[in-house]
């Protein structure tokens, strides 16, 4: 066999053809077979392979692969076996497996096996994978170069991402409330298009996007995340909610979150979409002011005191006036809402507001005595106090004691409004586990090592996103069941899944596996998590 290059003189293309010798029988003589297999680049001179000349060889590629088969392990290997273990099971359990496999069936064990790293090395880069992937067994098997994480995490699509949160929302989401916030997370690219400069809650001199989480308040498990532009503030990201609730499918659909959601038009946005709510809200606010100075000190009395939660409360059933313009006719609809307003007061809280507050005043003073103003506490500084400057007596401060009186009469009281719940102590209960979505964003910001995105493409941020919340699924269960054993006296996270990881297993030449003797104390903590121990054989 030989190459032939053979050149069109109209079109003056050079092509390469393939040459194979044979014995032509009736006549008796050899002659030549020839195959274009592709063509040279007219500038470059470089050959470029037909489709077919291509198809051919991974064909044979192929056949040949199938022919040889697997080849049998001949060394005896040992790898660290028992946290991924766990989380084999915990994925079976929370059918993330199943669902993963559903909307990412050529990827999903490299999604795993990625966020199984992420829980188990805390704040490592996905650099470190390949030496972590030689000495664990793990869903995909096998090392996962930095070039080929890049291309998995481009190839997650939105579909298949959102395709798994419905998945998932249909296992668990049925009358469990969903905690919602969001948090920011700074960035260093300048190419990433949701990346501004925003209020920025780590105060990182960096512009920033925002990260919307919805969490399950009885489950203590994620449910969907967004990602928003980092410009975007809390009150105006409703919207993006309800349209990210309503894709789940939920019919009967409960939120809580804190006040910075507050607003009327949010509160209207709720009752028109049918949306049960819990949201703490300003007692400066008009209608919790009118209805706290009536009662104010009625309800700090025994009457009203709660032993378990430690605080005072008084409830109340008011209007929310509802307002609504039709889009079609621009008409204003107006409205009566039923409204559950709940009062507390803590007098630890209110020792504390008083501490903060005590110190608010002192750097304001220092700042206005020293010359060095905070812009952004010229409204402060109004408020709270008259000055004088003359050349003798230079700078005098007086306090405006009325204001400082006024701003005190609220010191450790809060409230919250709900449409659904009219016990103010369940009402309360549920707002606490709103904490839980708090340490989910710790969690991802800390363990799960997305403090800073260094990622430079939209494809590629969006995966990464999703790998680290997939791996929060696993944080998120392991917490929850750590908090409902009481095992935080004894353990961290990281010391209990150390514990965890040192059983190994050994697999023989043959393809014979066992695993290592466990301790007693593994096997509790196993069962404790909700997972058989592994069999030894």
């Amino acid at each position: 066999m030989s190459l032939v290059h053979l050149k069109n003189k109209k079109t003056g293309i050079t092509y390469v053809y393939e040459s194979v010798g044979y014995w032509d029988r009736e006549k008796k003589q050899t002659r030549n077979h020839r195959k274009c297999i592709g063509k040279l680049d007219p500038v470059t001179g470089e050959f470029i392979p037909s489709k077919k000349y291509t198809d051919g060889l991974k064909e044979i590629i192929s056949q040949k692969e199938k022919k040889r088969g697997p080849v049998p392990s001949t060394t005896y290997q040992r790898r660290f076996f028992g946290a991924t273990y766990l989380f084999d099971a915990i994925g079976a359990k929370l059918g993330l497996t199943e669902d993963l496999a559903r909307c990412f069936p050529e990827s999903h064990q490299q999604i795993l096996s990625l966020a199984y790293y992420l829980v188990l090395e805390d704040r490592n880069p996905m650099s470190r994978f390949p030496r972590w992937a030689k000495t664990h067994v793990h869903p995909y098997g096998k090392n996962l170069p930095s070039q080929r994480s890049s291309e998995l995490f481009g190839s997650i699509t939105e579909n298949a991402k959102h395709h798994f949160f419905l998945l998932q929302s249909k296992r668990r989401i049925r009358e469990e409330y969903l905690a919602y916030d969001t948090t920011s997370v700074s960035s260093y690219s300048k190419t990433l298009k949701q990346v501004k400069y925003g209020k920025n809650k780590d105060h990182d001199p960096l512009p920033q996007i925002n990260l919307a989480l919805l969490y399950g308040e009885t489950s203590g498990l994620p449910v969907a995340y967004r990602k928003l532009p980092g410009n975007i503030a809390d009150v105006k990201t409703i919207r993006t909610l309800l349209a990210d609730v309503d894709f789940l499918r939920q019919k009967k659909v409960k939120v809580v979150m804190d006040r910075g959601f507050y607003s009327e038009k949010n509160i209207n946005a709720f009752y028109q979409d049918h949306v049960k709510f819990l949201i703490g809200v300003r007692t400066s606010l008009k209608f919790v002011r009118k209805t706290l100075d009536d009662v104010r000190q009625k309800m700090i009395t025994r009457a009203h005191y709660d032993s378990g939660c430690n605080l005072y409360y008084e409830s109340f059933l008011t209007d929310w006036d509802y307002s609504e313009v039709k889009k079609r006719t621009g008409e204003l609809m107006t409205d009566k809402k039923r409204l559950y307003l709940h009062l507390f007061y803590n007098d630890q809280k209110a020792t504390d507001d008083k501490m903060v507050f005590n110190k608010l005043l002192d750097r304001l003073e220092e700042e206005l005595q020293s010359g060095r103003r905070n812009p952004e506490h010229e409204k402060l500084y109004t408020r709270y106090y008259k000055w004088k400057e003359t050349p003798v007596r230079g700078l005098s401060l007086t306090p405006k004691n009325e204001v400082i009186v006024k701003a005190e009469k609220d010191f450790g009281y809060f409230a919250l409004i709900s449409n659904g719940i009219k016990d103010p102590i369940e009402a309360l209960e549920i707002y606490r586990t709103k904490d839980l979505i708090e340490k989910a964003f710790g969690n991802l910001k800390e363990r799960l090592n997305l403090r800073r995105t260094s990622v430079s493409s939209e494809e590629n941020l969006e995966g990464k996103l999703f790998v680290q919340f997939i791996a929060l699924f696993y944080l998120s269960y392991i917490k929850k069941a750590m908090n409902d054993h009481q095992l935080f006296k004894q353990y961290t996270i990281q010391e209990l899944l150390d514990e965890l990881d040192v059983i190994e297993q050994y697999r023989q030449p043959e393809g014979h596996k066992h695993i290592g003797e466990l301790t007693k104390k593994q096997m509790a903590l196993y069962q404790a998590l909700g997972v058989d121990p592994p069999a030894l054989v």
